[in-house]
């Protein structure tokens, strides 16, 4: 119920309902919520008030309008908990979607150095270089490159990255554990080119994900992401 003797506005307390009703009612993304009139109706509230939350729900990702037809569930932004081992399958799953990951490529480098030495590795080492699409209910959300040491995972092929994830593959067959992982996000907008491999507007927004992935002392990973800023976001619980 809207509770006008609140502090909170009354178009932020109908927001808060319509998104409690949205999750009791298991409305999935893409169904369509009641129009202004009848919120308003059903809450007495002023259709300007009722303009003003699905306005600022709007604004938040969690539904969308079309013009004459109403307004709709959003697909839901993706949440990923810092602080802890990352995994885009695991996460999909629990979120009820379909994760996919479309391997364009799988090879070894050699000679590129910038790489090399994010991998504490010299330039003459042997690098397998993969590159990836992450994929949710059939929608791109991501765009990976992932560099390897070769000595330490050889004959890795695409064959077993089409049946396993990558990270089972780590540790079930080449027996290597993690104990550290280190993240750098920045944010920047898609060029032509990522536009194009992600489905979205040239400029749109974009967080680069960077991360380094310890075994003991050694780094047994370093990938580059770039993740579609409307469909992801990051969060992080912090504890005194």
């Amino acid at each position: 119920m809207v509770l006008k003797n609140s502090k909170s506005p009354l178009y932020y307390q109908l927001a808060e309902i319509i998104l409690s009703e949205i999750e009791s009612k298991n409305l999935k993304e893409n169904d369509k919520l009641l129009t202004e009139r009848e919120y308003a109706k059903k809450y007495e509230l002023s259709r300007a008030t009722v303009r003003q939350a699905l306005a600022y729900l709007e604004e938040k990702g969690y539904v969308y309008k079309i013009q004459g037809c109403g307004t709709f569930v959003s697909s839901k932004v993706i949440q990923q908990k810092l602080l802890k081992v990352y995994s885009f399958t695991e996460e999909m799953k629990k979120l009820g979607k379909i994760p996919e990951s479309k391997i364009l490529s799988l090879k070894k480098i050699v000679g590129d150095e910038k790489v090399a030495k994010e991998l504490n590795l010299n330039s003459s080492d042997e690098i397998f270089e993969l590159e990836r699409l992450r994929i949710a209910d059939r929608e791109i959300i991501m765009y990976e490159r992932t560099y390897m040491p070769v000595k330490k995972m050889p004959n890795l092929s695409k064959k077993e990255l089409l049946i396993s994830p990558l990270y089972d593959i780590i540790q079930s067959r080449y027996k290597i554990n993690f104990n550290k992982v280190f993240e750098r996000f920045s944010v920047l907008k898609a060029d032509e080119s990522v536009a194009s491999i992600l489905q979205v507007n040239r400029n749109s927004p974009l967080i680069k994900l960077q991360r380094w992935t310890y075994s003991g002392m050694e780094i047994i990973e370093y990938t580059i992401s770039l993740v579609r800023g409307d469909r992801f976001e990051f969060e992080v619980e912090l504890e005194e």
